[in-house]
């Protein structure tokens, strides 16, 4: 079972080099399900290898000139905020036991179903068609793209996901970026993010360092073989039938912790 985990780090890095998002959803699953690590735990360690691997996919595309540093810093600074305060002293409030009656839900059942439903919610961004995009003014929805980043660095924290495909529509609406470079900004976010979310884990848990940084290294090299096999994949197809996979593995998720 190590061994599968260790390929699904890089599936994990692959897909995110293949389609720009999307390989960051698979890893609570991986660690919890494969690796049998527990979902608390599991969440924390991938806030580590999301926000590791999109510095690489950052960089790479920072130097194509398809990163907004500026916009990456105003939409990154209050979800941080709310993704360090989550992971700090959040998650370590929600009790043992979250409801009693009329079923009995326990901490660890609670994070994987909500996580389950975050991964619907991207499975359902990956299968649909792609519309135009009405932009907004980004001075004038200044206050409330401080709630919704907030909001999104909450939902981060809680459930150890980039948020990807929550962030990207956010800068392409309100900071009108072209999709490519949302792409590239995105990534950028979400290191910050995720790396910063993880410091409010540090003091919380005791971190397996040696485990994380083999995990991590394998999807860093699927992320960079992800990137190059990107200009001969149909990406759009790729992108349709992983969303697919999310959604079936998302139903598993519900499956598995309230009826398995």
């Amino acid at each position: 079972m190590e061994i599968l985990g260790y390929i699904g780090a890089f599936i994990i890095g692959l897909i995110l080099g293949l389609t720009g998002g999307g390989g960051s959803i698979l890893t609570v699953p991986i660690l919890v399900y494969v690796l049998l690590i527990n979902p608390v735990t599991a969440t924390a360690y991938s806030l580590f290898i999301v926000g590791t691997t999109s510095v690489f996919g950052a960089t790479q595309n920072y130097f194509k000139g398809l990163v907004d540093i500026k916009t990456g810093f105003l939409f990154a600074i209050p979800s941080f905020v709310a993704v360090f305060i989550t992971r700090r002293f959040l998650v370590p409030l929600i009790p043992n036991i979250v409801i009693e009656k009329p079923i009995i839900i326990e901490k660890s059942s609670f994070l994987m179903a909500l996580f389950a439903i975050i991964m619907l919610f991207a499975a359902f961004s990956m299968l649909k068609k792609k519309k135009e995009i009405v932009t907004t003014d980004l001075k004038s929805s200044l206050f409330s793209l401080i709630i919704q980043n907030f909001i999104i660095g909450i939902i981060i924290g809680l459930v150890g996901a980039g948020g990807g495909f929550l962030i990207i529509p956010s800068l392409v609406l309100f900071a009108k970026l072209p999709m490519k470079k949302a792409v590239g900004t995105s990534l950028f976010i979400i290191a910050m993010n995720s790396l910063i979310g993880f410091m409010g884990d540090v003091q919380n848990l005791t971190i397996d360092w040696l485990f994380l940084i083999k995990f991590t290294s394998l999807s860093i090299i699927g992320i960079f073989i992800g990137i190059y096999l990107n200009r001969f994949i149909n990406e759009s197809q790729l992108k349709k039938g992983f969303g697919y996979f999310v959604l079936i593995m998302a139903c598993f998720i519900l499956l598995k912790e309230f009826y398995m």
